[in-house]
């Protein structure tokens, strides 16, 4: 298969089909490429703005029971019966969304594998592309505008990770208020709070560079520049 795929002609030298047709195909790809990464990032924003809503909504009951009843019991009650959910709903839309961007990933090498295509067929039209026209990682990150290379800044400024860091602290909140529930004092609150909340935060990074890990480990660049 490889023996194949290394042998094959280049687009331009194949016969039988002309430039035109190629071209429609390609184009026809490259739309629906589009389309899909427009699909994934609505998908993007769509959850992200779920779990806010869901965490806004939460804050707000749980201000009204607090109201009620002064930070009771029931108010305690309550606290742990929604903040669970809201972690529920925070994990998932973590993953979701870190499953987003492989795929967005994954799309943009496509992409570039079209405009090398399109390359191919009108080499003189290179000096008019603005993004790049090979599909190893260093091309396709220079199509997200990071010079080449994966930051940390742009990981710490993504999505994931500022939702990831709400969860975190919602995990504080809640083991702190098992804990009160469970008659600790304020201190081993604030310190089982802590606690919990730095465990989430290095699981939500284990599980971000796992992510990135599996699809640079899956990516397989068929013209590296």
């Amino acid at each position: 298969m490889d023996d194949q795929m290394t042998s094959a002609p280049a687009l331009s030298d194949r016969s039988g089909v002309t430039d035109a047709v190629r071209t429609q195909i390609l184009a026809t790809e490259h739309w629906s490429l589009l389309a899909t990464r427009s699909m994934t990032w609505n998908e993007v924003f769509s959850r992200a703005s779920m779990f806010i809503t869901v965490l806004s909504a939460s804050v707000v009951a749980l201000a009204l029971v607090a109201q009620i009843n002064a930070f009771g019991p029931g108010f305690r009650l309550f606290a742990l019966l929604v903040l669970p959910i809201v972690l529920l709903v925070g994990v998932a839309t973590v993953i979701r969304l870190g499953d987003c961007n492989t795929e967005d990933f994954r799309l943009i090498g496509g992409m570039n594998r079209l405009r090398h295509a399109y390359l191919e067929l009108a080499p003189e039209l290179e000096p008019y592309f603005i993004t790049p026209h090979y599909d190893d990682e260093a091309s396709i990150l220079q199509v997200y505008g990071a010079n080449q290379t994966l930051r940390v800044s742009r990981i710490v400024a993504g999505t994931p990770t500022l939702v990831g860091a709400i969860n975190v602290v919602v995990v504080g909140v809640l083991a702190a208020l098992i804990a009160d529930t469970l008659g600790a004092s304020d201190a081993i609150d604030v310190v089982v709070g802590i606690i919990a909340a730095l465990a989430a935060a290095a699981g939500f990074g284990m599980l971000a560079f796992r992510m990135i890990s599996s699809a640079r480990r899956t990516h397989r660049p068929q013209f590296p520049r």
